[in-house]
């Protein structure tokens, strides 16, 4: 054991799990006046828009973005609250913003988890977690899924060398306004896609069909 393994108990392990696993049908939603539009790369346009007409889109969508099952409970159930965030965005934009918070740290739990023991506490940041995941661990814009699909890079905001960074994206989120400044466009299916390489050695050596509650 380390000072990042989480131990629950019974009691709150087995909600952890329930709610790691809901499906949201818990969340409904209402027609809208108006299609929702929003900023998300599609193939060949990764700076373009995409349009949903009716609720059941939205939630198909929104849905197919989470993360590989076999991911431990504890990210599963952080991730699945930026999803419920993010599906509650049909209503209002700006909970959409809560969103990407909620999506950033469950990113941040997951460096933490995988690469935290090898990066000297002083200076074991989110910023230098998310540069070892490159340096080290070998990510490049081959290995994400959006930009494989889509075309574009993602590498410099993960590093820092482009602006905002992910870490400045998140700090920005959770030390001023949340709700400030219009969606960032595919951040929830980046972060799907970082987690998910992050934990790719944990997925290919847990059988499907189950998951671990606890970090590693």
């Amino acid at each position: 054991m380390t000072d990042r393994d989480l131990v629950l108990s019974a009691e709150t392990l087995s909600i952890c799990r329930q709610e790691a696993h809901l499906d949201l049908n818990h969340i409904q939603l209402a027609a809208r006046d108006a299609p929702l539009i929003i900023a998300w790369p599609s193939p060949g346009l990764p700076g373009g828009m995409i349009q949903f007409n009716e609720p059941d889109e939205w939630r198909r969508f929104i849905v197919g973005l989470g993360i590989d099952a076999r991911i431990p409970d504890i990210v599963q159930l952080k991730f699945r609250r930026a999803q419920a965030l993010y599906l509650l965005g049909w209503i209002d934009l700006d909970v959409l913003k809560a969103g990407e918070l909620a999506a950033l740290i469950a990113l941040e739990l997951t460096v933490m988890d995988r690469y935290g023991d090898k990066i000297p506490k002083k200076k074991r940041s989110f910023a230098a977690l998310l540069e070892h995941m490159v340096d080290v661990d070998g990510l490049d814009d081959a290995h994400i899924p959006m930009i494989v699909r889509t075309g574009g890079t993602a590498i410099g905001f993960v590093t820092g060398a482009s602006k905002p960074s992910l870490s400045q994206r998140r700090n920005g989120m959770a030390h001023g306004d949340p709700f400030d400044g219009l969606p960032v466009g595919g951040l929830l299916e980046l972060v799907r896609d970082l987690i998910n390489y992050a934990y790719r050695d944990f997925i290919a050596n847990t059988p499907v069909g189950r998951s671990s509650a606890l970090l590693a």
